[in-house]
């Protein structure tokens, strides 16, 4: 028998939670096959099995765990059963002897019946939500489909939940080991900073044009779509450098300046908020910009975003407005001490030049420590992000090249 037993993760991390075992409890598995997912403080993480053999399950699914506990254990000595059946069933393919032209006059069969079975109200609901009444058991007299069934099945399909009329019931979930982490962290910063927040408004116009003008090419050339997220943080690297106190951080009595810009990007994931970092972003370029987010979004999603990934920002930015938000206040992300947010771009009408325009319009906000931010260089380095998002010429000299030129 071999042990399988909770790894070292980090060194700050001394439990985890068995969050599922992705085997039974006798199944066989192979050398290096996933057993289990273990859910850390920052991500999820599977644990391969170190030998093949049969699976006896020790640990309980859902399991607070030390490092070092026992999660199951492999009997190497058992050999995989039923293989040679398996392979047997494989040298003979199934034939089908149905014919061909039944086919039609069967489904048109079908399709009557559950025309037969179907209220008029019913059959619209389920047409209009892309529902085949052969799908559904009517609960209506003799297996009639009835409003009620139509509606529980377009919902069913669109994932909504199933609620009954008048219900008083609720349940109860045990808290992620991420979710804590993340209502932990974020009463933390609330108590722990002198949190104030500044807002200023980005027109998008130009930015637009270019991804209109060049999206195409640069997708071909880079393999990956121009966004908004490499023209914000190539802003926010450049304004940093102007406005260093906004890019330190807080250790003891101390204050740390950064000299390079990690940037943390808030990704919302199925088990909640995670923020992997891009690291020396502003040594990036805005095709490097955005494959980098593009990895680190699709390691979120699938939970596979390692604890180094997810550490050591220095400035968070936040997409709000992926969700529609048009105006928020984010939380710093404790030791940082701001962080921007991103939200909605809606038309709005304009005075520009003695004339009402509309233009696409976002709200930015920066959320920033009033312990080492001023209100002045708070202000002025959002205002800063505006202007090279407003005019994206400047960010290839990180500032006006007439000013450059004319040694201004």
């Amino acid at each position: 028998m071999t042990e399988v037993k909770v790894p070292a993760v980090a060194e700050s991390i001394t439990e985890v939670t068995l969050s599922r075992f992705l085997v039974k409890d006798g199944d066989y598995v192979e050398l290096d096959q996933p057993i289990c997912e273990l859910e850390t403080d920052k991500a999820s993480q599977e644990i391969p099995s170190p030998i093949a053999g049969v699976v006896k399950l020790v640990a309980a699914e859902g399991a607070d765990l030390k490092v070092g506990a026992v999660i199951c254990l492999v009997d190497e000595s058992k050999k995989q059963e039923g293989t040679k059946p398996k392979a047997e069933e494989k040298k003979q393919p199934v034939k089908e002897d149905k014919p061909v032209k039944t086919e039609p006059q069967v489904q048109k069969a079908a399709t009557e019946s559950a025309s037969a079975h179907i209220t008029p109200v019913a059959k619209k609901i389920l047409e209009e939500g892309a529902v085949k009444a052969t799908d559904i058991k009517g609960s209506g007299a003799g297996g009639k489909i009835t409003k009620e069934d139509a509606l529980k099945a377009v919902r069913a399909k669109a994932g909504m939940p199933q609620r009954e009329a008048f219900s008083r019931n609720e349940r109860r979930e045990k808290m992620s080991r991420l979710r804590k982490t993340i209502s932990e962290r974020l009463v933390y910063s609330k108590n722990s900073t002198a949190m104030l927040t500044t807002f200023n408004e980005v027109d998008m116009t130009a930015i637009n044009k270019i991804r209109e003008k060049h999206g195409e090419t640069f997708k071909k050339k880079n393999e990956v779509g121009l966004g908004m997220m490499s023209f914000f943080s190539k802003a926010v690297c450049l304004a940093l450098e102007k406005f260093p106190s906004v890019n330190a951080s807080i250790e003891d009595n101390e204050i740390v300046y950064h000299d390079y810009c990690d940037i943390s990007i808030a990704v919302s994931t199925p088990k909640g908020l995670v923020v992997p970092v891009i690291r020396n972003a502003e040594s990036l370029s805005l095709a490097g910009i955005e494959k980098k987010v593009k990895e680190l979004a699709i390691k979120g999603r699938d939970g596979l975003l390692t604890m180094d990934e997810m550490t050591g920002g220095t400035f968070t930015i936040s997409n709000g407005g992926v969700f529609g938000s048009l105006m928020s206040t984010p939380i710093i992300n404790p030791p940082q001490t701001a962080i921007l947010g991103m939200h909605k771009i809606q038309d709005r009408p304009m005075a520009i030049d003695g004339q009402v325009v509309i233009r696409p319009m976002m709200y930015v906000a920066l959320s920033y420590d009033h312990r080492i931010i001023d209100g002045k260089e708070s202000v002025s380095f959002l205002v800063a992000v505006k202007d090279f998002l407003e005019n994206p010429h400047k960010m290839l000299l990180g500032a006006d090249p007439v000013d450059l030129l004319l040694e201004l």
